[in-house]
């Protein structure tokens, strides 16, 4: 069993059970059972009763890993970061193009979301919210992502037809 310290900056004996480390650390105690599992923690040791013990070093790589997927980093991503962060000599060079490549991801699921909401937008302009029963909006929604592909080549909007017939006044219901 390995021997307790007090640390007057943290107020608490370390090593600590799975329950405060994940108290200290913000990740629950599922999470850091399965962050150990992938590796992301050294060999955790254990008391002769098979409890988890935890050092002070351990909660603090615990708090990188969570501030990590705070940021949006998948799980391969802080695998490398945790192993940068314990590598004295790694480069930064390393570092700055694992952040560069989330930082291009986020840029694409940015401009994903926000063609999203442009489209939503414009659907939403182009429902008339009159009570009849045709809508642009579930129209849209029922179309099949080859048939949105086609009308991206051709160039056609799918919505047309639909605000059309709700402009004529035709009531027949869709589905």
């Amino acid at each position: 069993m390995p021997a307790r310290t007090t640390r007057p900056e943290s107020g608490n004996d370390w090593p600590v059970n799975i329950g405060k480390a994940a108290q200290l650390s913000g990740i629950s105690p599922k999470m850091l059972r399965h962050y150990e599992s992938l590796g992301l923690l050294t060999a955790v040791p254990r008391t002769d009763n098979n409890y988890r013990q935890y050092s002070q070093a351990d909660v603090h790589t615990l708090r990188f890993i969570r501030r990590s997927r705070d940021m949006g980093f998948g799980l391969d991503a802080i695998t490398e970061l945790v192993s940068l962060w314990h590598n004295r000599r790694r480069s930064n060079e390393s570092v700055k193009r694992v952040a560069q490549k989330h930082v291009d991801e986020l840029n694409q699921r940015i401009e994903a979301l926000q063609a999203m909401q442009r489209t939503l937008s414009h659907l939403l302009e182009l429902c008339p919210g009159d009570g009849r029963p045709d809508c642009p909006i579930l129209d849209d929604l029922s179309h099949s992502a080859a048939e949105l592909e086609d009308t991206k080549k051709s160039g056609t909007k799918l919505y047309k037809a639909a605000t059309s017939t709700a402009r004529r006044g035709n009531t027949r219901t869709r589905h």
